[in-house]
């Protein structure tokens, strides 16, 4: 029997984006495999960059901040 697994669209694509575009909280989750509460947790430890507000109720992140990050919790692990 086959597992399917969906794939968030701006994840599988993350990697053609530019430094300068934002990404919203379900590809946070599924670039470090947490749950929203854990990202919000590492957020508030220095361990993911602070979101920026676009609006009263949209929360972003930018993709550069976010490569940055990735880079240095891989650096880390190795």
């Amino acid at each position: 029997m086959k597992t399917v697994t969906s794939i968030n669209p701006a994840l599988i694509n993350f990697d053609q984006y530019p430094n300068y575009a934002y990404v919203r909280l379900s590809v946070v989750m599924a670039l470090y495999g947490i749950s929203p509460a854990t990202v919000w947790r590492n957020v508030k430890n220095g361990n993911i960059p602070k979101p920026h507000k676009l609006t009263a109720r949209t929360t972003v992140w930018n993709v550069g901040e976010l490569r940055t990050a990735l880079n240095v919790k891989g650096a880390n692990n190795d």
